[in-house]
């Protein structure tokens, strides 16, 4: 029996009856010879952290378009937040904490440039619609490496339903589509008072009775209502105080910080630039990369162009707009 094995008879052994363990994964898209090390959700979350779309998160925006400042979140560590968060909640009911911190890390490698506006701009250009969930998947399926990262069907399932109406099969992908909320309502409060865009009075009172006043407080009350209310339970929820608060909170930073706010003065020329390289580069697939130009006669070069740009960190669009449409100045003579 090698580590890997003894590792899968472990859980079987130690974890839930509710849990995802490793050796009853539903398997890859293309089967593999098993690791003799790491169990499949272990390789998975190896795969995704060493992947170019995991590095590039550190430079794409969580909520503030190129803050000036080093300590507003980014989407990397946004990423790292709920994959903390998740594995707390994991570990305490006894669930895979591999698979549920490899769906965390892999949720959010779909996104776009300039966060959620970014999303918007590519949703209204390209054709098909864009959703960050979706491209995510399209990610470790296809793009990563020019081939994907061929991840178990656990993963890719937590991915593309991290967000949105459908519920992930396992309950492991249930604990990260609540602790990504967790996270975000946390930090962006964290950053907006950072920001001076709110102060802990305009926060809605009847919220932090229940939930807490500080972020510290808040994030505790909200993990420890989902473990208690989720514990030797087939479905991960929280209690229904609990859950109110969080959505009235939520809805309150979606009026006053994610839409209109002094967050999001720059928004309209962020999707100004998307939207103009994707009129651009389609109109002239030869400025495409190699790598990229190459795909066009297999998928169309409106594919080809959508999945370049969601790939771009914000400083490499404001760069490539800026070659493309700032003008540049004519050299004198020396």
């Amino acid at each position: 029996m090698n580590i890997r094995e003894r590792t899968e008879r472990l859980e079987e052994q130690q974890l839930s009856p509710y849990a995802c363990c490793s050796s009853s994964s539903a398997g890859r898209l293309y089967p593999e010879e098993p690791c003799q090390v790491r169990t499949a959700f272990q390789r998975d979350r190896d795969r995704i952290i060493h992947s170019k779309s995991f590095r590039r998160l550190k430079g794409k925006t969580q909520v503030f378009i190129i803050p000036e400042g080093d300590h507003y979140r980014t989407r990397l560590t946004h990423t790292l937040e709920v994959a903390q968060i998740s594995r707390t909640v994991a570990k305490a009911l006894r669930l895979n904490e591999d698979l549920t911190e490899a769906i965390a890390l892999g949720h959010d490698l779909g996104h776009t440039p300039f966060g959620h506006i970014g999303e918007e701009a590519l949703n209204e250009v390209f054709p098909p619609g864009f959703r960050h969930n979706e491209q995510s998947l399209r990610i470790v399926d296809e793009l990563e490496g020019g081939r994907g990262l061929n991840l178990t069907r656990e993963v890719r399932d937590g991915i593309l339903n991290h967000t949105g109406p459908v519920r992930p099969l396992t309950l492991e992908g249930q604990v990260v589509k609540i602790c990504d909320r967790v996270a975000y309502i946390n930090h962006d409060i964290d950053d907006a008072i950072r920001g001076g865009i709110l102060t802990l009075e305009d926060l809605p009172k009847p919220c932090l009775d229940v939930l807490g006043r500080t972020h510290r407080e808040r994030i505790n009350t909200m993990v420890l209502d989902l473990i208690n209310n989720s514990w030797e339970r087939p479905v991960i929820s929280m209690s229904p105080e609990v859950q109110q608060a969080t959505d009235e909170l939520r809805s309150f930073l979606f009026a006053h910080v994610y839409i209109g706010s002094e967050a999001k003065r720059e928004e309209s020329k962020a999707k100004n630039v998307v939207q103009y390289l994707y009129t651009y580069f389609t109109r002239h697939p030869e400025a495409l990369p190699p790598e990229q130009l190459k795909r066009v006669d297999e998928v169309g070069v409106e594919r080809v162009v959508c999945d370049y740009i969601a790939g771009m960190t914000d400083h490499f669009a404001i760069t490539q707009f800026s070659r493309i449409f700032i003008p540049r100045a004519f050299p004198t003579p020396g």
